[in-house]
């Protein structure tokens, strides 16, 4: 296992995302437009505990992958499918929260080449134990025996959550209070980063992760699903991920 706790600057600076969006990929490197605005059921497809949540309120679903009950599953994908051998970001906030200190088990923004349906693992699985095509990126609350703690960020591949390619401590709790994340994929460099922050006011971004991987290869899918996984065990947690948006460069 190799942890990385890299400082390296993420290449090409922030790119504009807009709220709950899709975009049409092109080219890398240019600006962003709008596509699709997934707000229903029918533009988000949910498998086990996954709820589309409309408080009042609020404009848009909270996606909650697991409503704190023990040993549940849930996930939650696009149905419009992305070209994952193109660029692409997403950003998202999440609220991870436990009866108390604890909480478990989290969740993992995948990408993936099985289908709109897919499923993994309860409790360390994350959600997508299993998912043998496909690429995590692990929001990780609970220490299993293989994890360095119970509040890092891992990259894992081939759907297995006890191996980590890197991983990397956020400065910041990942349970109780709401964090901001952010994940980008170069792919011309094949190169994927992750940052987070809280809502505070003032925060800024840590980089935790600056790895290579080959999404496309190792989902087996020029055009696959992204989306979110959650679980939790013996210990529960209420997950819920909202204000989230994909986007993707255009010419």
């Amino acid at each position: 296992m190799r942890f990385s706790r890299s400082s390296r600057v993420a290449r090409g600076g922030l790119w504009a995302s807009t709220l709950l969006s899709l975009v049409a990929a092109v080219s890398s490197g240019a600006a962003f437009a709008a596509d699709v605005e997934p707000r229903t059921d029918r533009d988000v497809s949910l498998s086990g505990t996954a709820r589309l949540v409309h408080r009042p309120g609020d404009s848009k679903p909270v996606i909650r992958l697991t409503a704190d009950g023990f040993k549940q599953i849930g996930s939650a994908w696009l149905t419009k499918r992305v070209n994952l051998a193109r660029s692409f970001e997403i950003t998202f906030t999440a609220r991870l929260r436990g009866g108390g200190r604890t909480g478990a088990d989290g969740i993992a923004f995948v990408a993936q080449g099985i289908g709109p349906r897919a499923l993994g693992g309860w409790g360390g699985g994350l959600g997508y134990r299993g998912l043998s095509r496909s690429v995590a990126v692990e929001f990780d609350t609970y220490q299993n025996a293989p994890d360095p703690d119970s509040n890092h960020v891992a990259v894992t591949l081939g759907g297995d959550p006890d191996r980590h390619v890197a991983a990397g401590d956020p400065s910041i709790p990942l349970l109780g209070k709401p964090f901001r994340a952010r994940i980008r994929y170069d792919a011309d460099t094949q190169r994927i980063t992750a940052h987070v922050r809280s809502l505070a006011p003032g925060a800024t971004e840590q980089l935790l992760l600056d790895e290579h991987v080959d999404i496309a290869g190792t989902t087996g899918a020029t055009r696959g699903w992204i989306g979110f996984t959650g679980a939790t065990g013996d210990v529960t947690s209420r997950q819920d991920v909202y204000d989230w948006a994909v986007t993707t460069p255009q010419a």
